[in-house]
């Protein structure tokens, strides 16, 4: 997934950042105790290229910086831990972020724990609170159109294809990717299916 323009202010956008809880995950706010693991699951050129935001090589001050971001009260969006709830062990990053576009689904998993369904796990959840939590009607999500894993999490979760763009990417310079959305009346379609 790629975060796409910087972050604005939008009351309708406001989210509290409860934990959330699936069935093999627990996301939660970061914090200075997953410094370590952060670092040795973000200083990857194979995750860093594939987003927009996150250098590479990244070390102890861009940690630092991504957690006292975090720490910030935020009037809109919602930054999270991914962690797996079995053993706590921190595995990547979730989050809600304010676009020109709207809101946006944004998320990372450590190569480390690639091909469990940890993304789509974590999507699901953050998708089910952008539209529980919020008044939008569109949730937004984009992938680097070389990301075949990503797109895989944005069709599991209901989004339909919007079409192209270019992004602006701190390790891979501008990138073309593919914008998705998924609107309120698809999302309670598939959260009724989801029950039959």
């Amino acid at each position: 997934m790629v975060a796409e323009a910087e972050d604005f202010e939008d009351e309708s956008l406001s989210i509290d950042c409860p934990v959330l809880v699936t069935e093999r995950l627990v996301l939660r706010p970061p914090h200075e105790d997953d410094t370590a693991e952060l670092i040795a699951l973000a200083n990857n050129p194979r995750v860093a290229e594939m987003l927009s935001r996150m250098p590479y090589p990244y070390g102890d001050a861009e940690a630092r910086s991504f957690l006292n971001s975090a720490a910030q009260p935020r009037s809109t969006g919602a930054v999270y831990a991914v962690t797996l709830a079995e053993t706590g062990a921190f595995v990547g990053c979730a989050g809600l972020n304010a676009t020109d576009r709207g809101l946006e689904l944004g998320y990372w998993i450590g190569e480390p724990y690639w091909r469990r369904g940890y993304a789509t796990e974590a999507a699901h959840a953050l998708v089910d609170l952008a539209f529980r939590a919020t008044t939008i009607n569109v949730l937004h999500v984009s992938c680097r159109v070389i990301n075949p894993a990503s797109r895989r999490v944005i069709h599991k979760c209901g989004f339909q294809y919007a079409g192209q763009g270019m992004l602006n990417s701190i390790v891979a310079g501008r990138v073309p990717v593919e914008r998705y959305r998924l609107d309120r009346k698809a999302w309670v379609s598939l959260r009724t299916w989801a029950r039959l």
